[in-house]
């Protein structure tokens, strides 16, 4: 295992866990011996990790601390790639615009062997279906990040108009469709909504009444 390995694999096992963990559980987890460890824990610090803790107590690392994107295999860069691609023919312009600055930003801090840039994998993805529409989906994903209620006009399959007012969960994207799960306030229930089928969205502001993952751990109960 390589130094940059090392470090990443115990910035990860630190991550695992909230409180304290000891010296030799944090060797033993990561394969490395107790001197490596508290070399490898000064150098952490001196990157700018707040761990708090030393020999014989227990350390724990303080949240806000990501160690530079240096670490990514060719196989790790190829799931990146594909992904981003998939998200980029999939998703509305904003989610296009996001993905081509994330490769970037990765590009500017990979080797120098050029192979290994995203833009250059051999693996591509490829989707029936068309972009979705941008002013439906924006202020879908807006709402679903701030938690706050949607309104929709939307059309159902038998061609009925209605209008709803709905509690955003998630948004699923399937190859063929983009369905919205949200609560209805009209139907008293969980609903799946076509994105396709949503002639209009108005956010509102009207925060979730519960926060949004309390509502998809009910979904899940419910739909199991």
């Amino acid at each position: 295992m390589s130094r940059t390995e090392r470090l990443l694999s115990l910035i990860q096992t630190l991550r695992s866990h909230r409180y304290p963990v000891s010296g030799a559980a944090l060797a033993d987890a990561t394969g490395i011996s107790m001197r490596t460890l508290y070399r490898d824990i000064a150098e952490l610090r001196a990157q700018g990790a707040v761990i708090d803790g030393e020999p014989g107590v227990g350390y724990v690392l303080q949240p806000g601390f990501l160690l530079p994107p240096l670490m990514f295999t060719s196989e790790e860069i190829d799931a990146l790639a594909l992904g981003a691609k998939w998200v980029a023919l999939q998703g509305d312009g904003g989610l296009s615009s996001a993905i081509e600055s994330a490769l970037a930003k990765i590009a500017t801090v990979l080797p120098e062997d050029r192979d290994t840039e995203p833009a250059n994998t051999a693996l591509f993805a490829f989707t029936e279906n068309p972009q979705v529409d941008a002013h439906i989906t924006v202020p879908i994903r807006k709402a679903l990040r701030h938690q706050k209620k949607l309104f929709l006009h939307y059309t159902d399959g038998n061609q009925a108009k209605t209008e709803r007012k709905v509690w955003p969960v998630a948004l699923g994207y399937f190859d063929h469709v983009q369905l919205l799960l949200a609560w209805c306030e009209l139907r008293s229930e969980f609903r799946r909504f076509r994105v396709d089928r949503i002639v209009r969205v108005t956010a509102l502001d009207e925060r979730l009444p519960r926060p949004r993952q309390a509502l998809l751990r009910e979904w899940l109960a419910t739909s199991i």
